[in-house]
């Protein structure tokens, strides 16, 4: 008997828009963004060629004596400077040399991220909050790490489906896929389990995601929902079959593009105050942003204080969002210049100085 199948959509008005700052992620468990230069400067790093090129700039370019860093911001703004001049930085650093070192540094904090993740059930709570409530949901994180999508996995396929909003390869190209990373489009017909259909939810990873990979070659992006390590030896990724009843012990390969053979690169935007925002996926993902920011009876800000490096967020906010949106801000670190960010976009915002895990419980919990 075949598998039935059924078209899933979405309401017209989206009840709730989540948008998750670092302080929802650090709330569960996720790294401070201001520990992953100094994660990287240190010695668990001395072994890595990538880390050994950025230590040399950053030691060359900034004052990391007495336990100075610079902040990631600062590192990426200074290399986008001369990259976008097109200007080498003397003899040593010329334009492509610091074309490498960014994607070596974009790949370190990659790295760091994907070792550092350890969830403590603040994701997992928020699920199950809204499997509880109202699934009429969506999602935009800042976020790289996969901490949100991990926790969502007791809900998948049956009752919600995961909706990133990219047409990914693994869509079109079924049959070169790993099956590890099969992943099915919500919007084609989906598969029926025991007569339930499931609920569409977007989570919009608007600075990309650690899951993704991108071949520059076909401009495709690879989603490998389980897989985000990055080997920084090999500089590149690693593909896995896992152990089964014909190979009894896992395989690991380089993994490549299945359609042209191209290794893939990182899908993450870096913290700089010069970002391009140009590729063809993140500029999809700016427009189904723009559609759920429209659409929302009710937006909530959980961690997230509009830094200067993230004016891009900003208006897109300020040229969506609704005169009569209900606006709440969750952060238990509020001060002034995060409330006065937020004044600028609704006079009427209600401010919730709370953690992430109380406002779960004492929010989304009781909603019907």
């Amino acid at each position: 008997m075949d598998q039935p199948t059924a078209y899933i959509s979405y309401k017209d008005k989206r009840k709730t828009l989540y948008v998750f700052g670092a302080g929802a992620s650090i709330a569960d468990g996720g790294p401070l963004q201001r520990d992953l230069l100094p994660d990287i400067l240190s010695e668990k790093y001395d072994n890595s060629e990538l880390a050994t090129l950025v230590k040399d700039f950053i030691s060359n370019n900034f004052d990391i004596e007495d336990g100075n860093c610079p902040s990631l911001e600062s590192v990426f703004g200074y290399l986008d400077y001369f990259i976008s001049q097109k200007e080498s930085l003397g003899g040593e650093f010329t334009t492509a040399k610091l074309l490498s070192l960014k994607e070596a540094l974009i790949r370190l904090i990659h790295h760091s991220i994907s070792e550092s993740n350890k969830s403590k059930g603040v994701y997992r709570n928020f699920w199950e909050a809204v499997d509880k409530s109202d699934k009429n949901i969506s999602i935009i994180t800042m976020n790289y790490d996969t901490l949100l999508d991990e926790s969502f996995d007791f809900l998948y396929p049956s009752k919600a489906l995961i909706d990133y909003c990219i047409n990914f390869m693994n869509y079109d190209d079924y049959d070169q896929i790993d099956p590890y990373n099969w992943w099915i489009n919500p919007r084609e017909p989906v598969p029926i389990w025991n007569e339930e259909i499931p609920f569409p939810i977007k989570i919009i990873k608007i600075h990309g995601s650690l899951n993704w990979k991108y071949c520059n070659c076909c401009s495709q992006v690879l989603l490998t929902p389980w897989d985000t390590k990055i080997d920084v030896d090999a500089q590149g990724f690693k593909g896995r079959i896992r152990a089964n009843c014909e190979n009894p012990e896992e395989i690991i390969f380089d993994l490549k593009c299945p359609i042209d053979d191209n290794p893939f690169d990182t899908f993450i935007v870096p913290p700089s105050h010069i970002k391009d925002l140009n590729h063809n996926a993140i500029s999809k993902l700016f427009d189904e942003a723009s559609i759920e920011i429209r659409k929302a009876q009710k937006i909530v800000f959980v961690g997230y204080s509009f830094p200067e490096a993230d004016v891009h967020i900003k208006a897109l906010f300020k040229k969506n969002l609704n005169k009569d949106t209900i606006i709440e801000v969750v952060d238990p670190f509020l001060n002034n210049n995060i409330e006065s960010n937020y004044k600028s976009l609704n006079k009427n915002t209600v401010f919730i100085k709370d953690s992430f895990e109380n406002y779960i419980d004492n929010n989304i919990n009781i909603q019907k």
